[in-house]
């Protein structure tokens, strides 16, 4: 196993450190600059995590974080930092850094944030090894035998491409593998749901903002554009883009030029845009919710991705993907559908297309009772689109309820998953689409807002006490559209 880097001009901030994590069982290697460091990774050497102290004579650790992350993305760093110097601990999270010590920090603290770093980078590379391995796309449907054909007709392309489809069919896939198998492979892969970020926000998001450019902007940031240099960014939800930042769009992909937020320096783009929408974007155009020139600078390719339900033949093929991958995450034995219980899937619209399936595969992987899934282990929902499949051994759907109940008129904090099952099954009774999303960002949103209420508003404490870093709950913040509270 690589190593933990320890970069400290201090000597005796190198040796604590080196002391405290040897007692965890941790191999530890120690710096003295930057320069040393740099050393080690051309001669091929890599850690699995990287602590490193912001001011150092001969070399910033800023620098040095950029140039990790530039190399392995996936590598996670903390930055050590006095409180004097806080702002250049802002500076590490934007440029990417898990998480900071101030020092003087507690050596036990030093530990367990060390260890939750290991656990993410460990999470994150059998994500990426997953990602890998796994098949880009599935499907034997002419619908997307024809789409697989267009992506190879493309794959010596960078023209710009609109892709089309429902919620859920999959559309950054299909991104993805358009990158992959185009010139600009080797470069980064960026995505961003511009519906997903407050439009205060989306503007700094994707072409970065200067130091000062806004209340708490105290530092340079980057945007997706930037980061996206020489490689491929993903537009998913365009339609719902502010028609201000669709100007803004519309010239970079116009002359591929652009401006930070509060800057005055044009920075050229080398991006292949590639966009995406669920919505009629010609329709959006005739009510003056989007930029006709616009359309047309992002309809150059338009590529369909067909719902499940115009495709049921890749059901099966699917949903055995998804019931592998799934037992592999949980690392438990794969999970078998009998021939009755595929008829049922095969039988069920799936209103939230690719996405719906992996979600009751994933479910089932927990909550099926043998390792063959019979009709009677699925979803009241599912078996109500094929009746005539073993009516008698379908469970009797529970009591309905009127309205999801919030946790206090369930019994109290004790009972909150009764509130939580009562809000699912009135939201599966529906036939609500992404019921997982829905109640996912529930209870993230409810956490958050809950920790931040108990420290007033200060993040820093609201992320040690749930147990993420400082970078996770802002991100968070964002995602959920709640409203950002000071430190």
């Amino acid at each position: 196993m690589n190593p933990i880097w320890v970069v400290d001009d201090d000597h005796s901030i190198r040796f604590v450190l080196e002391k405290s994590l040897a007692r965890e069982g941790l191999v530890v290697r120690s710096f003295a600059s930057t320069r040393e460091v740099r050393a080690a990774l051309s001669e091929g050497d890599r850690p699995q995590l990287l602590i490193s102290d912001i001011r150092m004579p001969g070399g910033s650790g800023l620098d040095l974080l950029a140039e990790i992350k530039a190399q392995h993305p996936g590598l996670p760093v903390i930055v050590m930092t006095a409180y004097s110097d806080l702002d250049s601990a802002v500076s590490a999270f934007q440029g990417g850094a898990f998480d900071y010590l101030a020092k003087p920090f507690d050596l036990q603290k030093a530990v367990e944030l060390v260890q939750r770093a290991l656990e993410q980078g460990r999470s994150e590379a059998a994500a990426q090894e997953a990602q890998e391995q796994a098949p880009e796309m599935l499907g034997q449907a002419p619908a997307m035998q024809e789409l697989f054909r267009a992506i190879g007709r493309l794959s010596q392309s960078q023209v710009t491409v609109l892709i089309t489809g429902e919620s859920g069919a999959g559309k950054e896939l299909v991104a993805r593998a358009l990158h992959r198998h185009s010139p600009r492979a080797a470069g980064p892969f960026v995505a961003i749901n511009t519906a997903a970020i407050p439009k205060d926000l989306l503007e700094s998001e994707l072409f970065g903002h200067e130091r000062g450019a806004f209340t708490g902007a105290q530092a340079q940031r980057r945007g997706r554009f930037e980061q996206a240099e020489g490689g491929t960014l993903f537009l998913d939800e365009i339609g719902d883009m502010p028609l201000e930042l669709q100007t803004r769009l519309l010239r970079v992909l116009s002359d591929g030029h652009y401006y930070r937020v509060g800057g005055h320096s044009p920075i050229k783009s080398k991006v292949r845009v590639i966009a995406a929408t669920h919505q009629a974007l010609e329709a959006r155009v005739r009510e003056g919710a989007f930029r006709e020139d616009l359309f047309h600078r992002l309809n150059v390719i338009r590529l369909r991705l067909p719902p499940l339900r115009e495709r049921r033949e890749d059901i099966p093929l699917l949903a055995r993907a998804f019931l592998a991958s799934s037992a592999q995450e949980l690392g438990v034995e794969p999970k078998r559908l009998s021939e009755a219980a595929l008829a049922a899937l095969v039988a069920f619209d799936f209103p939230g297309n690719v996405r719906q399936l992996q979600n009751l595969c994933h479910w089932l992987c927990v909550m099926a009772p043998s390792q063959v899934v019979e009709p009677r282990d699925l979803p009241p929902e599912l078996l109500a689109a094929a009746p005539s499949l073993e009516p008698a051994a379908a469970p009797q759907p529970l009591p309905r309820a009127v309205a999801p109940s919030p946790p206090a008129a369930v019994g109290g904090a004790a009972d909150w998953p009764q509130a939580m099952a009562l809000q699912a099954r009135e939201l599966l009774q529906a036939g609500a689409p992404e019921v997982w999303d829905q109640l996912s960002r529930r209870f993230e949103a409810t956490l958050i807002e809950t920790a931040l209420a108990h420290t007033q508003g200060r993040r820093v404490d609201a992320a040690r006490q749930l147990g993420i870093g400082r970078n996770t709950i802002t991100r968070k913040i964002q995602e959920l559209g709640l409203d950002p509270a000071e430190d």
